[in-house]
């Protein structure tokens, strides 16, 4: 069953009228072409593989990723070495769990005074619908069904142009039952008789996975350090009852580049190469008013479950609404990587076989997701200590990655009397799950070699 909740009911913040709903890889295609016509260079096919400092712990670069090495990491007939690509300032834009962003940030030791980080991981599947279903404009949010209470997350329906639709369900990586698999999770919830009812007739396009930043302004980094600022999702700037940070990360770009110039043309005026300035902006820009009111809303809803949490956290929402800030802000007591139990005391969770109408397989949803790695280049996926997933997290929670990894990278295989774990890191869609949930932090997401990776269609 199903139960809407009036819009007059809802806080206005979470309203979606005048909104637009778009193609976030088309948006992206169209401005690369408007950034080159203003003689911004675009290096598409090369991936910063780490950050450069002096010797005054001031960032000045990027040093792009090798070229041209094997499985075994041996350089081949087409090795190039990665370059060092120098600059005044550095703007880090790489999502959410950003590679750069984790080296800076403990380098520099720039969470000291933040909450841990918390995420969810979000799918997104485009499917076309039979004419008399679509309804270009629509927006559909949901929560609750079929995850326990225990586990926050919810849905997102787009209905946009030519007959599309954008079908989302993030679940939060909090979680603690290791037999939980967000992907099959996102499979049942189209099993829904309202879902089932839209998708009867319809054809899926494409499929795509990507953690999500839900730690709210609690858990943001310091945004500057000497030489480079966190902009969007590098910093966490995403709503999350709204499921929305697209709007933030645009506005904080801007900011980052106001306070570049400004620094450029006033360059007496900063010290240690440090743009505090882009902080100020952020605090005094509606970024830190659309965060700032929902600051709670992650924290309620994990230490009081879904209904209630929501229910607390929508009174607040009204509360702001009315310019009235309730004046303290709940912290996050654990990382997402600490939350799971053991096995034993788990309950077992049991998913119903995909149909391949409504409901797929792992292996059938990646090939929607056009992925591209060299069979022969080195495993951007990486063990800290080889031997921890199968002396610690197969005995303790029956290797947990199996299931929390939404492409099947993840693969217990059996050698006898023994079990390994095989990474198939072709497979990978870059969500950055097993970098987050692995219980050890035992498992390192670095860049693949150039441009390797999904190459998503219409998402």
């Amino acid at each position: 069953g199903s139960q809407s909740i009036p819009q007059i009911l809802m806080p206005p913040l979470m309203s979606n009228d005048e909104n637009y709903i778009v193609s976030l890889g088309e948006l992206c295609k169209w401005l690369s072409k408007e950034a080159e016509d203003l003689d911004v260079e675009i290096y598409s096919g090369f991936s910063a593989q780490s950050p450069l400092f002096n010797a005054h712990n001031e960032l000045t670069g990027i040093l792009t990723g090798d070229m041209g090495r094997d499985s075994d990491g041996n350089e081949t007939n087409n090795f190039v070495p990665g370059i060092e690509i120098h600059a005044k300032y550095t703007l880090i834009a790489e999502g959410t769990r950003g590679s750069i962003t984790k080296e800076i940030e403990q380098h520099l030791s720039l969470r000291k005074k933040s909450d841990p980080q918390k995420y969810g991981l979000g799918f997104k599947e485009v499917w076309r619908l039979k004419k008399e279903c679509h309804h270009p404009g629509l927006v559909e949010h949901s929560l609750g069904w079929p995850l326990q209470d225990d586990t926050g997350g919810g849905s997102f329906i787009y209905h946009y142009d030519k007959d599309l639709i954008s079908l989302g369900f993030v679940v939060h990586l909090d979680y603690s039952n290791p037999n939980l698999s967000p992907y099959d999770e996102f499979q049942r919830f189209k099993t829904h008789p309202n879902i089932k009812k839209l998708l009867t007739g319809a054809e899926r396009i494409s499929y795509g996975a990507r953690a999500i930043n839900e730690g709210g302004v609690q858990s943001w980094p310091n945004l500057a350090f000497p030489g480079g600022i966190f902009i969007g999702c590098s910093a966490g700037m995403v709503n999350v009852p709204r499921i929305k940070g697209t709007h933030n990360a645009m506005k904080s770009g801007m900011l980052g580049a106001e306070a570049v110039v400004d620094a450029i043309l006033a360059p007496n005026k900063i010290k240690n190469r440090l743009l505090n300035t882009y902080s100020e902006k952020i605090k005094s820009s509606w970024i830190w008013k659309d965060l700032y009111a929902v600051r709670n809303i992650k924290p309620l809803i994990a230490k009081f479950g879904t209904r209630l949490g929501m229910i607390l956290g929508g009174i607040e929402m009204w509360l702001a609404s009315f310019k009235l800030m309730l004046p303290w802000t709940l912290n996050h007591r654990c990382a997402d990587h600490e939350t799971l139990m053991d096995i034993k005391k788990a309950n077992p969770i049991h998913y119903p076989k995909p149909d391949g109408i409504y409901t797929f397989d792992k292996l059938s949803s990646i090939s929607l997701s056009n992925i591209g790695h060299e069979s022969n280049q080195p495993c951007h996926l990486k063990l800290i200590n080889q031997t921890i997933p199968i002396s610690h997290n197969y005995p303790i929670y029956n290797s947990p990655e199996q299931r929390y990894c939404p492409a099947g990278v993840y693969e217990i295989i059996n050698e006898g009397n023994s079990v390994k774990l095989q990474i198939n890191g072709q497979n990978c869609i870059h969500c950055k799950t097993c970098d987050i949930k692995d219980p050890k932090q035992n498992i390192k997401w670095v860049p693949p070699e150039g441009g390797s990776g999904p190459i998503y269609s219409k998402m």
